[in-house]
């Protein structure tokens, strides 16, 4: 049947309208974020750092996904994952929209300007000086280039033997995604962990939590999943995928969402009780800051969207088995992960003010038209399906019990 296939799915060469669009909207938010940096540099970096950390998050947690799927061996999800390996893919341009980051590190870090440290309490400069063999400029770059070389390594090879086996058939093929998958996940996430110590941890330099990247990657899960709905829901309806969707493959899908919107939850409650436990002076701050005063709203919604209504509303089997609700669902979520990066970031610079800046949507707009720009551009050429995986067809009849 997959040799069948082969012959009858043709390439995809559509989506031009939409690589164009969302590459104009990259284009124009990146250059509004430029003009922006010129008159407010401080503001306009954290909102690209918060963009950044958003959208970079979304072909990790692709990623993640992907290489989860071939190390269980999943084959539900054979249908999908060239949507998944182009989202990983994205990588690449995650690691050219990072150079803004790298450039304006002494504006975003306070350990990374050691002239701007004359305020600085004694506690917090003893405490910096005893991490400096980690959280100095030249080693944050050294570390940020080996998490993307890793990241596109990881991608690419997945992608590449993906498509070699459209030709080949070589059912090796299968047996080296796999292993890689398996072998490499655990990298993957530590990775990621690391970036998140990084990227938004080191904000406050005097808080430490080992729950920190898993709460980050939590999310990133979360939202890639999201991404996916919408995603696999445009292509089945455009007949991207040369054959409708099955019921089952949307309420897979939804199972995985409410799963991780759970464990969401459950890193978030568990970094808490364990910082309140902890009591620590250095820690405190951090929640302090945040379940306090004006960002103490942002963080109760927080609470209720990002788990208490998705939680409720991904109970419903039916809703999970209706592709535009769940769709709706992950519109939802994605929008709710924003205001968690954003919550993240933010009260680092300003503590008496939660609302958004224009400078927000245009870093928003522009990361994220370049990395969707990208990821459909990259699907164009090749078929849309792995036409000579040997379990496609068992994925487009998949029906669980």
């Amino acid at each position: 049947m997959s040799e069948t296939r082969a012959t009858t799915t043709p390439a995809f060469q559509g989506g031009t309208r939409l690589i164009a669009g969302a590459a104009l909207v990259g284009l124009a938010g990146l250059a509004a974020t430029g003009i922006a940096l010129a008159q407010s540099p401080q503001q306009t970096l954290y909102s690209y750092l918060v963009a950044f950390s958003y959208w970079i998050g979304l072909p990790l947690g692709a990623l993640a996904w992907l290489m989860a799927f071939h190390a269980a061996r999943a084959r539900w999800m054979v249908v999908l994952r060239r949507l998944l390996e182009a989202m990983a893919l994205s990588v690449l341009v995650g690691a050219l929209l990072f150079v803004p980051v790298a450039l304006g590190v002494r504006e975003l870090f306070t350990w990374a300007n050691p002239a701007g440290l004359g305020g600085t309490a004694p506690e917090l400069a003893r405490l910096l000086a005893h991490k400096r063999a980690y959280l100095n400029v030249p080693f944050f770059l050294v570390r940020a280039a080996i998490y993307f070389g890793s990241w596109t390594l990881l991608a690419l090879l997945l992608r590449r033997w993906s498509e070699r086996q459209d030709k080949t058939g070589a059912l090796e093929l299968t047996v080296r995604q796999r292993r890689l998958g398996a072998g490499a996940l655990p990298y993957l996430g530590i990775s990621i962990s690391f970036a998140a110590f990084d990227w938004l941890m080191s904000l406050h330099p005097g808080f430490a939590s080992t729950i920190f990247g898993l709460y980050y990657i939590a999310g990133a899960l979360v939202g890639s999943m999201a991404a996916l709905i919408l995603a696999a829901l445009i292509a089945d309806r455009a007949g991207f995928l040369g054959r409708p969707l099955q019921t089952a493959h949307y309420h897979s899908m939804g199972k995985l969402l409410l799963a991780f919107v759970c464990f969401w939850a459950y890193m978030a409650f568990s970094q808490y009780m364990l910082v309140w436990i902890a009591n620590l002076p250095e820690e405190l701050p951090w929640y302090l800051l945040r379940a306090k005063g004006p960002w103490q709203p942002v963080g109760a919604f927080l609470a209720l969207g990002h788990f208490g209504l998705p939680f409720l509303v991904l109970l419903s089997r039916d809703l999970k088995e209706r592709p535009r609700l769940l769709a709706a669902v992950a519109i939802w979520l994605l929008g709710v992960h924003w205001v968690d990066t954003y919550w993240l970031v933010m009260p680092r610079l300003r503590e008496s003010w939660p609302w958004p800046h224009l400078t927000d949507l245009f870093a928003l707009a522009g990361v994220g038209g370049c990395m969707v720009a990208f990821t459909v551009w990259r699907l164009r050429g090749r078929p849309p399906v792995p036409v000579r995986d040997p379990y496609l067809a068992d994925s487009l009849r998949y029906s669980p019990p």
